[in-house]
């Protein structure tokens, strides 16, 4: 007998890999704080502190497709729209306590993802010692492109990062400057979670973090993988 519901559950959230007619199915997303050391400057902090992690529910995806501008409202509350863009991994194989040199075998891809943050909220939240929830987790905070299988991703690991808001550069850097890699990252976060193929984790972000707002289009590109365009409406 097929499972009844009291209302009708929402479809799953997936994303389009490039290439393939069949989609990735998004399980968690997980998130890398302050894991560029100019962009930990620029937020009061230095040195390579061990990395942590937030969360941002599936829900929050905004699935932006190879050659199309996606949008994402300005979100409730907030006066200060933080863009933070990031290279993703996408997670194809699971497991827990995975060592930095199995890692890559893992990944099943790679997109272009945006952090949006509500930076007011959030440094409000850190003032009282609160979880950053509401500056982090909220609809729509994480736009994102299509998926590239690694395999045909390039050299990724030393790919160019970059921002522009309005055709105008806000954030550029390479991925090799992250401070936790890739490997290392699915090391410490295998060891608090046990990893499910569609976890997606957003890598960090360079330095140049700053607000738009309604009206702005922002066009994010880490090389090798298709741009992601986004309107804030």
């Amino acid at each position: 007998m097929a499972s009844e519901y009291v209302f009708t559950p929402p479809a799953p959230v997936s994303l389009p890999v490039v290439g393939q007619a069949a989609r990735f199915p998004v399980h968690r997303i997980y998130c890398v704080g302050r894991n560029y050391e100019e962009h930990a400057k620029e937020m009061g902090f230095t040195g390579r502190e061990p990395p942590f992690f937030f969360m941002k529910p599936a829900d929050a995806v905004v699935v932006v497709d190879a050659g199309e501008t996606g949008t994402m409202a300005y979100p409730t509350l907030t006066k200060n729209l933080h863009h933070e863009i990031e290279l993703v991994a996408a997670i194809g194989t699971g497991g827990k306590n995975i060592k930095a040199a199995d890692a890559m075998k893992h990944i099943f891809g790679y997109a272009v993802g945006l952090d949006m943050t509500r930076r007011d909220l959030q440094g409000e939240m850190k003032k009282q010692g609160r979880p950053w929830d509401i500056g982090k987790s909220f609809e729509q905070s994480a736009p994102i492109g299509p998926i590239v299988p690694a395999a045909q991703a390039g050299d990724i690991e030393h790919a160019e990062i970059s921002l522009q808001v309005n055709g105008k550069d806000r954030q550029r850097s390479h991925v090799s400057k992250l401070i936790w890699n890739m490997a290392e990252t699915i090391e410490h976060l295998s060891a608090a979670w046990e990893l499910q193929p569609g976890d997606l984790i957003f890598t960090g972000t360079p330095e140049g973090v700053a607000a738009v707002v309604a009206g702005d289009t922002l066009v994010g590109q880490v090389a090798g993988l298709p741009t992601l365009t986004v309107k804030v409406v």
